[in-house]
């Protein structure tokens, strides 16, 4: 017999060979009649959002404490960053096909409604609970320790800001039954007259918040519309495009709408907060760009390491979307000690702090990166024998041809 000893060592796989052969087995897990621009497209969303608050988000230093600023504000030529990172849209267009879809396949099956909705609820809320917990505990010590108020409410406005996002999806998943053949029309002839009272007759401004709902629904029911087959010809996503953006430029040339797609803290408009007519004709021209891409991302995504990272944000989009404002924040808080640091907690106002700010966006993917790593598993629970996407992110993983669920 050949001593142990004395047997040649296994040659050691290469990083790179490593995760090659990652993106291989999560590419051959992959059912084939999954329509990968879907989940190209939902990425997309949840990496604009997140590259977009990480460059107009600003935590400045002022000796007593950090308070939110934005570069937006003091150097407003910079709008179009929001146009391109303000991709709120795209997420609930990609939202509505996917719960419309859904839904069908569910009652094709004869499943009933609440185990649908308890089913895609029960994934969207329960990796909030950690974020709920962690800044609950976070602001009591900063409290205890002498921390002043206004930082506190600062980080801890900061960190749940994204919440409200979830209510308004929740809401509209759960009334997905009475909107699959609601037209986008009606939404926005809402949203229409709701700024009308507004602006033009003086109403109360808190008939903005109807248009919280209607706004949103508008890109919803364009994903319901093409579930149904309405927008897969390439005309449609012209049509959205060429009249989204054209309706968007009138908007901001000649009625006054603010040019920001985000809100800039002390303005007297904010295009989000709710949602305008601008907000919602910017969110059609970005529906009608993204039914376009559509076949460009199917193409792109049968490379097997680009359907990998499509999947692995996939399956982590709401720990990702919900955690990365606390990278941010815990960057900025936890190197307060090394003084003020430019890009970090230097007054956003010049280009300097632009560069500083782009310089700092790896620090703050290692530090989601870390959150991702601690909290992902609230996402994805309890792991479901069908899930063949996600036993292929397992080194030893082995692919089943049955029970194949979607990400």
């Amino acid at each position: 017999m050949t001593d142990p000893a004395l047997a040649p060592t296994p040659a050691p796989v290469p990083a790179g060979g490593a995760l090659r052969a990652a993106a291989v087995r999560i590419d051959a897990a992959t059912p084939a009649g999954r329509d990968r621009a879907v989940d190209a497209l939902r990425a997309l969303a949840i990496a604009g959002v997140v590259l977009g608050h990480w460059l107009v988000t600003a935590l400045v230093s002022d000796g007593g404490g950090l308070r939110a600023a934005s570069p937006l504000r003091d150097m407003p030529w910079l709008a179009p960053v929001s146009w391109a990172f303000q991709t709120l849209a795209v997420f609930f267009l990609v939202g509505g096909h996917v719960a419309t879809r859904g839904y069908a396949s569910a009652r094709s099956r004869g499943e009933g409604y609440g185990r649908w909705l308890g089913a895609r609820l029960s994934r969207l809320f329960r990796p909030v609970l950690a974020v709920l917990g962690l800044w609950t505990a976070t602001a009591a010590l900063l409290l205890l320790s002498g921390a002043e108020f206004g930082t506190v409410r600062t980080l801890v406005k900061l960190a749940l800001s994204p919440m409200w996002f979830l209510l308004v999806f929740a809401a509209l998943t759960a009334a997905t039954p009475l909107l699959a053949r609601l037209s986008p029309l009606w939404p926005l002839v809402v949203v229409l007259h709701v700024d009308l009272l507004r602006f033009g007759f003086g109403a109360p401004s808190w008939l903005g918040w109807v248009s919280l709902a209607a706004g949103w629904l508008v890109p919803f029911t364009l994903g319901a519309a093409w579930t149904r087959g309405e927008l897969d010809r390439r005309r449609a996503g012209l049509v959205l495009l060429a009249g989204g953006t054209a309706a968007t430029a009138a908007l901001v040339a000649w009625a006054g709408y603010p040019a920001s797609m985000v809100g800039v803290p002390g303005a007297p408009v904010s295009n989000l907060d709710p949602p305008t007519l601008a907000a919602v004709t910017f969110g059609l021209a970005q529906c009608g760009l993204a039914l376009l891409l559509r076949d460009r991302l199917r193409r792109v995504t049968r490379r097997p390491v680009a359907w990998a990272a499509v999947a692995v944000v996939n399956l982590s989009a709401m720990t990702i979307f919900l955690w990365h404002q606390t990278a941010l924040m815990a960057t900025t808080a936890g190197t307060l000690l090394l003084g003020r640091l430019p890009g970090l907690h230097t007054r956003p106002d010049g280009l300097d702090w632009v560069a500083a700010r782009i310089a700092w966006l790896p620090v703050f993917a290692l530090v989601l990166a870390g959150c991702w790593a601690a909290f992902r598993s609230r996402e994805r629970g309890r792991p479901r024998r069908g899930s063949r996407i996600v036993r292929a992110l397992r080194p030893s993983g082995t692919t089943r041809t049955a029970g194949a669920r979607h990400v």
